[in-house]
């Protein structure tokens, strides 16, 4: 009994105000934090300088061996005999499966206004697969070039930043400088001709009349060798009143 009395008390321990303070609140924004380039180890010297803690996914290196290995973007990277014509195949393919079909049932009926439309509609696909390959090269080149690299741990709500080393930097815009420009500048130039072309296309469907039919001018729909006037006395008498009939004027 005397040693229960004598014992000491167990308080509670307070809350950890740091634990507190790391949680995100409701409706907080979410906010990049930088990442050190190297991390110090255990007994306080740096790290080797490959140490990297994006994901390798996410790595600009990874993402444009990734990018040169798919469809269509391989295409702009690759000889430009085969560039050119892959994307002529890829717009006569287009034209002729899809644009025909299209402007013959909805056209003018000509073989003008068919070529011309379908024609229009390879360049038009061309031209969004075209915008579609800037659009990855941009991107990939715009990382490469970068002294940092936003990433994302698990999901969006953890975004980081990680700073390049010197090393990482001068290989990632060595490699933007002379892989990826030359692929945006021959998309850019690609993109100015498509852009050319389907402009003229527009302007000469636009402006070509439609040929007129035989008859159409003149206002007169009767056939040729059909019509005659006896036929027609005896169609519609009240018509012809008043006027004298064929044989009298013979």
């Amino acid at each position: 009994m005397a040693a229960s009395l004598h014992a000491p008390r167990l308080l509670p321990l307070p809350p950890n105000p740091t634990l507190s303070l790391g949680r995100p609140r409701l409706g907080q924004r979410r906010r990049f934090s930088p990442v050190a380039a190297v991390p110090p180890s255990r007994n306080g010297s740096s790290a080797g300088t490959d140490w990297c803690p994006v994901p390798p996914e996410q790595r600009p290196v990874n993402e444009y061996e990734a990018l040169s290995a798919s469809l269509p973007f391989s295409w702009a990277a690759g000889d430009l005999r085969v560039y050119c014509s892959r994307l002529a195949f890829t717009g006569a393919a287009f034209a002729l499966f899809v644009g025909l079909p299209v402007a013959a049932f909805g056209g003018r009926g000509d073989a003008l206004h068919l070529a011309l439309g379908a024609t229009g509609s390879g360049i038009l696909a061309v031209t969004l697969a075209v915008v579609r390959m800037y659009l990855g090269w941009a991107y990939v080149g715009n990382r490469l070039l970068s002294a940092t690299v936003e990433y994302e741990e698990t999901g969006w709500y953890d975004g980081q930043i990680w700073v390049k080393t010197p090393e990482v930097l001068a290989r990632d815009r060595l490699l933007g400088s002379f892989s990826v420009k030359p692929v945006l500048n021959r998309v850019k130039f690609t993109l100015v001709g498509l852009a050319v072309s389907l402009t003229l296309c527009i302007l000469l469907y636009a402006n070509t009349e439609k040929p007129k039919e035989p008859f159409e001018s003149t206002g007169v729909r009767a056939i040729p060798g059909v019509y005659s006037d006896t036929a027609a006395r005896s169609f519609e008498p009240d018509a012809f009143c008043g006027e004298p009939d064929l044989g009298d004027q013979s």
